[in-house]
């Protein structure tokens, strides 16, 4: 009985694991001169293959440019992206856009919306916000198992303390909205950490409309620096996250991990990507 309890143990194991999905949430940092060293130039392969190593199916990108995205989708074979720029929701200003792996994810369909007062229009800012904010969703089939889901990407403000606050509530409402009972994926670049108002808003357990932190649920324990944000220096600048993955409606997770490389001390980004391995 032993015996067939263990097997029966491991094949459940294995089931989930060929289920899987990764995803990775990575703020690739604008494409600017002035980040001498550090620009993109120097570090687009590097970013790209972070991507391609860690067999990534979703990806969540924040900060790029339309020349990153041009980039990231020629070094990302299979993959294509959904999304536009935050200026106008086509190709103006940065993306807060969605890559997906087409072997593994068909796309049904997909909008975005602004983080303001008025959702619709197209570059529009709200409250208190230094700059127009924005989030992409897009409805994906997982080809392996047949299962719907819907992810969502965002960026919220860098400033507005009242826009950070705002955007959370928003993107509990839009998430009940347009996803209902379907399982969520959440990724971004929140500018707040676990105990800044908008993660507690988003995570608020007595609030029906709540998501659920990827990395507190991970079966595993997290893996790599707690911190996400470098700002190009040698280290994290500080131990707690700003870049986060959220879920919703049954998502487990299987790892969760916070991806430091570098090459000749050197990073990919400002920011390090976020990783997760989720079952829906």
């Amino acid at each position: 009985m032993k015996n067939i309890l263990l097997f029966s143990f491991f094949m459940n194991v294995l089931s989930a694991h060929s289920q899987s999905l990764t995803v990775m949430t990575f703020n690739l940092r604008l494409n600017t001169s002035s980040d001498s060293l550090n620009a993109w130039t120097y570090r687009k392969d590097h970013a790209a293959s972070q991507v391609l190593f860690y067999d990534v199916h979703l990806l969540g990108v924040q900060e790029a440019l339309h020349d990153q995205m041009t980039d990231m989708q020629q070094r990302l074979p299979g993959f294509k992206s959904f999304g536009g720029g935050r200026d106008d929701g086509k190709t103006r200003g940065e993306y807060s856009a969605i890559f997906y792996d087409t072997a593994r994810l068909q796309w049904l369909d997909g909008n975005m919306f602004w983080l303001s007062q008025t959702p619709e229009i197209p570059g529009s800012k709200g409250w208190d916000a230094a700059i127009t904010r924005m989030v992409t969703w897009c409805r994906f089939k997982d080809k392996t198992t047949g299962k719907i889901f819907f992810a969502f990407n965002t960026h919220f403000d860098h400033m507005g303390k009242t826009a950070r606050a705002e955007s959370a509530k928003m993107i509990l409402q839009k998430v009940t909205t347009i996803a209902g009972n379907m399982p969520v994926i959440f990724t971004g670049d929140f500018n707040a950490k676990p105990a800044d108002e908008p993660i507690r808003i988003i995570t608020n357990t007595s609030d029906a409309d709540h998501l659920t932190d990827a990395k507190s649920i991970s079966q595993s324990p997290h893996h790599g620096p707690t911190g996400t944000f470098t700002g190009f220096q040698p280290k994290e600048t500080d131990d707690e996250p700003i870049d986060h993955i959220f879920v919703k409606n049954g998502v487990k997770i299987l790892k969760h991990a916070t991806i430091s490389e570098s090459w000749n001390g050197r990073f990919s980004s400002d920011h390090f990507p976020v990783l997760a391995v989720v079952v829906l």
